[in-house]
Parts: structure tokens; C-alpha cells; sequence
């Protein structure tokens, strides 16, 4: 499987159906299927923090200065603010494509394995599950935005413009 491809099919339809979302009143932000704590609002800073705090996960952060740790840290903080209006979604837009970037470059990197503690218990995965856990959590949340949106009425995009025969059509195989 080449998870390149599906990398950047991932990044493609993010940018796209973020883009989509912008051109909505911003009253869709506040769109949600059954749960008004899932709003599309909620949802977008959820799949941009999330993108972000994989990328996080896959680095190498041994040889980390303490400047480069609270930089990062700041820019995972910067995640947590949902857009307010749907003019500040080209914010998270920006803040999206970043993350996605330092996903396709982790997974330039050879195998290996990513240790995490968590509750004091250490959890290792290979460095490919990350990554597809990653591309899978973005697909899902997607889906999640899509249907937010149609259960209020907004039913401008259709998820299938944006799958990966769609984004193989328009870059090329």
C-alpha cells in the first residue's frame, strides 16, 4: 500500500472540503447530526488538532531543545481554537496543510516503532499504524462534517468528489 498517495489524497480532500465548508454562512459552523457537541465547527478543529498532534507523535523529539518543545507545543495549543466565523477556516486550512506535510514526511521514513506513555503505561506501535490511524480518523471525521451538515439542511458537498478516484482523476493515474 502506498501511503504517499494516500497521504496526499487525505491532505487534497481536507483542503477541499474545508474550502467547501468556507464558502457556507457561517451559521453551518454551528451544524451537528445528533450530538451539539460535534458541531461542523467542533468537528473541523478536531480532525486540524488531531492531523497535528499525529504528526507530533511520529517525530523524533530525543534530540529536542526546550525551545523546539514549547514551540510545538504552542502550535498544538493553536489547534484547539474552532474557526468562529467561516472566514477563519483559511486559518485552519493553513494550520492543516502543515500537519498534513509533516505526516507525508514521516511517512518518507523508514518502519520503526513510536513509544508513547500514557497513565504511566508505555504503548509502542509501528510508525505506519500512526500514520494509517491518522488517514483513517480523517476520513471518518469527514464523513462526520458532511453528515453535520446535511442533517441542517446544507447539503452542498458530496463526499464522493472527494474520494480517491476522484483525487486520482484530478492529479493524475
Amino acid at each position: 500500500m502506498n501511503s504517499e498517495k494516500l497521504l496526499k489524497h487525505m491532505a487534497w480532500a481536507n483542503r477541499e472540503i474545508f474550502s467547501a465548508v468556507a464558502q457556507l454562512p457561517n451559521e453551518a459552523l454551528d451544524a451537528y447530526a445528533t450530538d451539539p457537541a460535534w458541531t461542523a465547527r467542533e468537528i473541523m478543529r478536531h480532525i486540524c488538532s488531531s492531523a497535528t498532534w499525529y504528526g507530533w507523535r511520529l517525530l523524533d523529539k530525543s534530540h529536542f531543545t526546550e525551545e523546539q518543545k514549547n514551540a510545538w507545543q504552542a502550535e498544538l495549543d493553536a489547534t484547539e481554537i474552532p474557526p468562529a466565523t467561516t472566514s477563519e477556516i483559511a486559518l485552519l486550512i493553513a494550520k492543516q496543510e502543515k500537519a498534513d506535510a509533516i505526516l507525508l514526511e514521516a511517512a518518507r521514513l523508514p518502519e520503526g516503532t513510536i513509544e508513547r506513555v500514557v497513565d504511566g503505561k508505555t504503548i509502542i506501535r509501528a510508525r505506519s499504524t500512526v500514520i494509517s490511524q491518522s488517514i483513517h480518523h480523517a476520513t471518518e471525521h469527514r464523513a462526520q462534517l458532511v453528515s453535520a451538515l446535511e442533517a441542517r439542511g446544507y447539503k452542498t458537498i458530496n463526499l464522493d468528489d472527494f474520494d480517491l478516484w476522484a483525487y486520482c482523476d484530478k492529479h493524475g493515474e
